[in-house]
């Protein structure tokens, strides 16, 4: 069997590849399709299952927990994963197949055999660093002896960078070298910053794809079998649409206070939103209080369609974890997540980068206030704080959205807009969907297919 390298190049569409020229020299491409929400969570869950988000039950990037009325976004446990994955079915036909994870996403207590994914370590005072949960433990010491720290904070946040991209390669060649898997699935997120603060046709974007071609460059010339795939495309972005906060002026949201500060109450809410990207899912407590969200909603500007329960079916999102209503956006417009009507009552946690404490995705956090010009000064000062051990609060994020430039989410309108899959090897068809993934990649290593249909 030979080897499979999967690499998830985060927002590559066919329009980026002219930049590309390492990943353009690859003989396969197909337009790949993608699901609703096309964002990284679902989408990858997809390719690993064979699944809809109504299959797996990964419905966004984070959904409302309706049994602990908590909001928890980018959750790690593999667990939420509902339905058998790749690895585990090419297991039940060559069952010493040994499968590596680098950075994908659902990876802790997943079953592959190496996993290396970002985990900070929160430290009791409250302090946050970065590192990395490494299995097996003694890989750990390995990596970050070669490779240094895992860059935390150039893998997301206003120093997000080409940095975090380079060392999970590295990572990735050292898994390879070190460990010899069968599989090995590598995530690149840095098309993902510049697309959305700069959008995708800008000179960032395309600097940005040069960038992560020649980081991919060594990955490529692996004696194996090599996917490239992506999750979406990312699109101009123009408009920010202020779903809760349309929600508490219709009376459905409410807030609690402390010291001076709003918080979301999803306890006591009617009715709010799970904004994430360009689809939002709407939690509505009494089915009674179902039309009037839906009004609101689809009466605001840049809302382009909103989903009952059977619409839900119709495009695969209808599973329990997912709103009763899920909105999606128009084409140039996204959710935010806020829902303080003053700027003076926003939590702390909105200035900062805080995926876990925010309700919903906050792509401002790509970006210091340009408001405030001493955030970048602050920014390292609390840097110096932390080196010396020391707390700090790096709230350097602005509350003004509107910095922000491209998005994703929504099923895209044209296929240039859209993923793409290429391959080391020839392909025999110009489309590949998203659910036709995993028994592609079966497929690549002589799996037979049929029999691992469920």
């Amino acid at each position: 069997m030979k080897p499979l390298v999967v690499i998830d190049v985060v927002g590559l569409t066919p329009a980026l590849l002219p930049h590309m020229p390492n990943l353009s020299a690859l003989s396969g491409r197909a337009s790949l399709g993608t699901v609703l929400p096309a964002v990284t969570c679902s989408a990858q869950a997809t390719f690993l299952t064979g699944l809809t988000p109504a299959q797996h039950g990964i419905v966004g990037n984070g959904w409302y927990f309706r049994d602990l009325g908590e909001v928890h976004l980018w959750r790690q446990h593999n667990r939420l994963v509902q339905g058998e994955k790749v690895w585990e079915t090419a297991r039940r036909f060559a069952p010493s197949y040994k499968a590596a994870n680098v950075c994908w996403w659902y990876a802790m207590g997943a079953s592959t055999d190496i996993t290396v994914t970002p985990r900070p370590i929160y430290h009791a005072d409250g302090r946050k660093s970065p590192d990395c949960y490494v299995r097996p433990p003694e890989l750990h010491d390995r990596l970050t002896g070669a490779l240094g720290e895992f860059p935390l904070f150039q893998y997301w946040g206003p120093t997000a960078a080409l940095k975090s991209s380079e060392w999970i390669v590295g990572a990735s060649l050292r898994v390879w070298a070190q460990e010899r898997p069968d599989l090995l699935l590598v995530y690149v997120p840095h098309l993902d910053y510049d697309l959305q603060r700069f959008g995708p046709s800008s000179p960032e974007a395309r600097r940005a794809a040069s960038d992560v071609d020649r980081a991919l460059k060594p990955l490529l010339g692996l004696d194996a079998t090599i996917v490239v795939l992506s999750e979406y495309g990312i699109t101009e972005a123009r408009r920010p649409v202020d779903v809760n906060r349309a929600l508490r002026r219709a009376g459905l949201l409410e807030v609690y206070t402390q010291a001076g500060m709003e918080y979301l109450d999803p306890w006591t809410s009617r009715a709010f939103a799970v904004a994430d990207h360009q689809v939002a899912h709407v939690y509505v407590r009494d089915p009674a209080d179902i039309p009037r969200a839906r009004a609101v909603v689809a009466e605001l500007p840049g809302v382009d369609e909103v989903h009952g329960r059977e619409a839900q079916a119709s495009v695969g999102l209808d599973h329990e974890r997912s709103g009763e209503l899920v909105a999606v956006a128009e084409p140039d417009a996204w959710f935010t997540y806020y829902y303080w009507l003053d700027d003076a009552r926003a939590p702390d946690f909105a200035r900062g980068v805080d995926i876990h404490r925010k309700p919903g995705y906050d792509p401002a956090e790509l970006f210091f206030d340009p408001a405030d010009r001493f955030a970048k000064a602050r920014a390292g000062l609390n840097l110096v704080r932390k080196k010396v051990g020391l707390r700090y609060a790096m709230d350097v994020v602005p509350l003004d959205p509107s910095c922000v430039r491209g998005t994703h989410g929504r099923l895209p309108d044209r296929a240039e807009d859209g993923p793409v899959l290429l391959c080391s090897e020839p392909l025999d068809r110009d489309r590949v969907e998203a659910v036709e993934v995993r028994d592609l990649l079966l497929e690549l290593q002589g799996m037979p297919v049929k029999e691992s249909q469920r």
